[in-house]
């Protein structure tokens, strides 16, 4: 692959910088950041309905369209640090953006939220809200979204760069694997503790202190990320990268009437960096070829000192080309992706349903909002003995030094995800049913009233949702990062939010769409009532499998269409010997 300035400071690794050393540093950060963020995630949607009077379907909205814009943004982030700051700057200013937006909402717990008329004090539902507390929330939640879209891209790409070596050795592979694994194994015992405790302190002692928590956290994190900041390694942001994927499709439309070059044809047909091995693009997505092709009359369109183009939006590098093929090329696998991000964003049902069932184990009553623990206890069990227990022996069976390749552990989640919904769908069921034989039917979450059947029935879904986000998620960081040239890491990282930001769209449109479709003019309750004894959020959950389930083949297709995985990697490592061996050449003639 050819040098940049941002591969070639990762590949001029010294002692004094980067390694090990600097990964508490950045996976403190992280930690702090991410039971900050969850610890106000978990809770929100009992926040927006008891304080601000929403329904259970307008909150829902409300906090799908904020996962959406904290998904959107990383994708702007990642260009940021790609091309202008570099991963250090962007996530130091995403996190001091984070704190400000987690004051601001620990802000809106602290000033008064409803009018003090005589109809509030008589009764909770007649309450009107302080007109500047909705913008004021609104408000908090766009500032974590921008400070989110800077931390999100760049936190395990820049401590991926401190350990990625040039090669693709196995050994290097395994140390990625390893880091990605061991980062979501801590990562998910952070979020347990934010699903805990966090969310134990806003139930027990208000929603100010509740708030509170998180704004010292995410300070902390803040000032970890900065001590650590000599021992990093810091690779300078590259704008050509960018610049080169723009030219490679403007050179490619301008050559769009000239003739294809054949299959056949020889590494002189095509222009390369002078210095480098000369190389032919590949077959797939030839139209793109056109880019890199050399016209009859080469000396018109390379300066002969350099050996550059003489218009870089006319004619471009081989690898250029190659580098805009890897990232059309992952565009299908990743639109799987949003599915994901529509039953990771509907969590805030669980925790309605939770609200309205016997939660009392022994002498403790576990919140509700804390039942999503589950889920990331069992992602974190997953990734642990995955990669303890499971890896070698696998990749003995199989020859792949990941056990299974990526793809294969992306459908299987797929697959889980569907198992999830039908799961939850016959819980719903099976509860709902309760609560009408007890005869609770008017009886929805604020009223106190609870079915008498365990809340721990929720916890299979929780488990199996936990599996899938394990084995597709953490599938789709490695394969994005793996498939990517090195320079646009953080783009390819920030790939999974985009994708999962897209997922909170359509399930904001899904529950919208539910919502006012299942309610009939007469006054018949929709699916997704506020009282969830007079909805059917079974039918609600039985739409998802049945979406899941259609995901599934389509992803089934995309990985046929992909074709071998680690292509560009390979290519990346002969780039990098034959650099190697150019550069020591010159020195000896010198």
């Amino acid at each position: 692959m050819e040098a940049s300035a941002m591969e070639e400071a990762l590949s001029k690794k010294t002692t004094s910088k980067g390694g090990l050393r600097t990964i508490p540093f950045i996976i403190s950060n992280e930690v702090f950041e991410k039971v900050a963020t969850f610890g106000l995630h978990a809770n929100m949607i009992l926040y927006l309905t008891e304080r601000y009077h929403m329904t259970a379907a307008t909150g829902t909205v409300v906090l799908y369209f904020w996962n959406a814009l904290s998904n959107f943004l990383p994708i702007f982030g990642a260009v940021l640090s790609d091309s202008c700051l570099g991963r250090f700057r962007v996530i130091a200013l995403g996190s001091v953006v984070s704190l400000a937006g987690m004051c601001l909402l620990w802000l809106t717990a602290i000033l008064p939220a409803d009018r003090r008329t005589p109809e509030c004090e008589a009764r909770r539902d007649d309450c009107q809200l302080v007109p500047w507390q909705l913008p004021l929330l609104f408000a908090s939640f766009v500032l974590m979204s921008v400070g989110s879209g800077g931390i999100r891209p760049c936190a395990l790409a820049f401590g991926a760069d401190q350990l990625d070596r040039p090669d693709n050795s196995a050994r290097n592979v395994r140390t990625l694997q390893t880091f990605f694994n061991w980062y979501y194994t801590v990562l998910g015992l952070s979020i347990v503790l934010a699903s805990t405790v966090i969310v134990y302190i806003q139930q027990a002692k208000g929603w100010v202190i509740g708030f509170a928590v998180p704004v010292v956290l995410m300070l902390t994190a803040l000032t970890l990320l900065l001590l650590g900041s000599p021992f990093y390694l810091k690779a300078e942001a590259d704008r050509s990268v960018l610049v080169g994927l723009v030219q490679v499709l403007v050179a490619s439309y301008r050559k769009r009437r000239g003739p294809l070059p054949p299959e056949t044809a020889d590494a002189s047909r095509f222009h390369n960096r002078a210095g480098y091995k000369p190389r032919t693009p590949s077959n797939r997505l030839r139209w793109l070829n056109r880019a890199c092709a050399l016209g009859d009359n080469p000396d018109k369109e390379v300066n002969p000192d350099d050996g550059s183009a003489r218009d870089p939006w006319t004619l471009c590098t081989v690898q250029q080309v190659e580098d805009v093929k890897a990232a059309v090329r992952v565009l299908p696998i990743w639109s799987t992706g949003f599915m994901p991000g529509v039953i990771i964003g509907q969590q805030m049902f669980p925790v309605l349903q939770a609200k309205t069932m016997e939660r009392r184990v022994g002498g403790l009553e576990i919140p509700a909002a804390s039942f999503g623990v589950f889920s990331i206890l069992t992602l974190t069990v997953w990734v642990a003995v995955y990669d303890r227990a499971l890896v070698r022996p696998l990749s003995r069976l199989t020859g792949h030094a990941r056990g299974v390749t990526l793809r294969q552990r992306m459908g299987i989640g797929l697959a889980l995800f569907a198992v999830a919904m039908a799961v939850a769908a016959r819980t719903e069921a099976a509860r709902r049913a309760e609560a009408l034989a007890e005869g609770l039917r008017d009886y929805g979450p604020q009223s106190g009233r609870a079915v008498r059947m365990s809340a721990m029935r929720l916890v299979p879904q929780h488990c199996i949702t936990g599996l899938a986000e394990a084995l597709n998620l953490i599938g789709q960081i490695e394969f994005y990062y793996s498939e990517f040239p090195k320079t646009m890491s953080s783009i390819g990282v920030s790939l999974l939010a985009l994708g999962m930001g897209f997922g909170s769209v359509a399930g904001s449109a899904i529950v919208g769409a539910i919502n006012a479709g299942t309610r009939s003019g007469g006054g018949r309750d929709s699916w997704l009532s506020s009282n969830l004894n007079r909805g059917h959020y079974d039918y609600y959950y039985l739409v998802l499998a049945a979406l899941c389930v259609a995901n599934l083949a389509y992803f089934v297709w995309c990985g046929w269409a992909y074709g071998e995985e680690g292509q560009n990697r390979v290519t990346a490592e002969e780039e990098a010997v034959e650099d190697t061996k150019t550069k020591e050449e010159q020195q000896q003639k010198l």
